[in-house]
């Protein structure tokens, strides 16, 4: 690691070569400007200056943080919105030069069952863990969820933990300055006595470092568990230990962390009734929770959207640019059929929009003679009766647009991404999907 030998100095954080490594993991991240309006492009055309500037300001104590522009994102669910906050690019940039210099520091110190917002640990090493601690036989799961965690963060409590990695004061007063310098909402500026910013570098790791005092606390219970940033889940053998470890545990956040439980997100159950990072947990495999499958489909739905203008080619590569993305983190699942359903739906949408945008029968009838369609097929076909989307999945349909056909123009081959057994038969699953 590149800064494994840094001590954790103010002198690290603004040296020249530091910040400028900031600034490109900054341009590498894109982002929209802060409440200045000054872009990462215009920064960049007088950077060296800047960067001098920056570290300059920071080092003689003239450095003062700006207010973060305060941005509403619906929440996927359609249940309120949630908050983040823009950091100016100047200040992007000092964040994340703290993050670079604090991080490979403190990070040695945080649980092995901590996966979230962590060098070389991703969402897929917490389910597998989440997987083999089940079938280890901790069946029952606590399965806790912490209301608006960012917004609750308090602050003395932070800079506390902050004390037991960091030795130069300064760098604590500067962070200090950095989560009290409020946010600019309508134009008005409001101070927070407590919370963390979604949106700036430096957070995800502050996150941490609150939320690792609740991984040493169950590490010292002997409780088994995974936490990705504030989703966590306690495995436990019996019903009767889970629900001992909820009281326990949400009085101890509460309490000593002052933060507060959702309790309406949170629950004990067996692992197949809980969802852990879009996965369930179903008799010691994984698999994708229903809740995620159903917003895929909506998804796929949205993006092929009926009474459109946009052309069948330009639908699907809007399709495939999501559709990598998700597989990519959905292929964990151990039941191909769930993403095999997915694909199928893509294909019937698809053939859907073909079949109307066929004016009239004898419209629908050449051209399914045209892909190849036996002419007798074709005609019972096209002047049924059916409305476009039983069409869809008809025999004729699925003869004249064959999955070979979306392959080819989809640019990648279906199940490319997937790691099926030997024994699974790709032909037998997707005949006629």
């Amino acid at each position: 690691m590149e800064f494994q030998f840094k001590q954790g100095t103010l002198e690290e954080i603004c040296e020249f070569s530091n910040l400028l490594r900031a600034f490109e993991l900054v341009k590498k991240n894109k982002g929209a400007p802060g409440i200045d309006g000054i872009t990462i492009e215009e920064f960049e055309t007088n950077l060296l200056e800047n960067i001098q500037q920056l570290g300059a300001s920071v080092m003689s104590w003239q450095y003062k943080p700006t207010p973060v522009r305060r941005v509403e994102i619906p929440k996927p669910d359609g249940k309120g919105v949630r908050l983040l906050g823009i950091p100016i690019i100047k200040d992007r940039i000092l964040h994340m030069a703290i993050k670079m210099i604090l991080e490979p520091i403190i990070d040695l110190t945080f649980s092995k069952s901590s996966f979230g917002f962590r060098p070389g640990r991703n969402q897929q090493q917490a389910v597998h863990q989440a997987r083999d601690t089940v079938s280890a036989g901790n069946e029952y799961i606590v399965d806790i969820d912490l209301s608006k965690f960012f917004d609750r963060i308090n602050h003395d409590r932070l800079i506390h933990r902050l004390k037991t990695y960091v030795k130069d004061n300064r760098i604590l007063r500067l962070i200090g300055m950095i989560i009290r310098s409020g946010i600019m909402s309508d134009g008005v500026i409001t101070i927070l006595s407590e919370g963390s910013v979604q949106g700036s570098p430096l957070s995800p790791l502050l996150s941490n470092v609150v939320l690792d005092e609740l991984d040493k606390e169950l590490e010292r219970r002997g409780l088994q568990f995974c936490r990705y940033a504030d989703d966590c889940n306690i495995f436990v053998k019996s019903l009767k230990a889970a629900e001992r470890v909820m009281k326990s545990i949400k009085k101890f956040i509460e309490k000593k962390l002052k933060l507060k439980v959702n309790e309406e997100k949170s629950k004990v159950a067996k692992s197949d009734k809980v969802k852990f990072l879009a996965m369930t947990i179903v008799n010691s495999t994984i698999a994708i929770s229903k809740k995620a499958l159903d917003k895929a489909m909506e998804k796929v739905k949205e993006l092929t959207p009926r009474g459109t203008s946009e052309s069948i080619e330009q639908t699907m590569v809007n399709i495939n640019k999501w559709y990598q993305g998700w597989a990519s983190y959905f292929k964990m699942t151990q039941y191909p059929s769930q993403l095999i359903k997915i694909e199928a739906h893509i294909r019937r949408r698809l053939r859907a929009r073909i079949v109307k945008q066929q004016k009239k029968k004898r419209h629908l009838f050449h051209r399914l003679v045209k892909m190849g369609v036996d002419k007798q097929l074709a005609k019972r076909t096209a002047y049924s009766n059916r409305n476009t989307w039983p069409l869809s999945h008809t025999k004729a349909l699925e003869r004249a647009y064959p999955i070979s056909w979306f392959t080819e123009r989809m640019g990648q081959k279906i199940f490319s991404n997937l790691n099926l057994p030997g024994w699974f038969d790709i032909e037998k699953w997707v005949k006629f999907t």
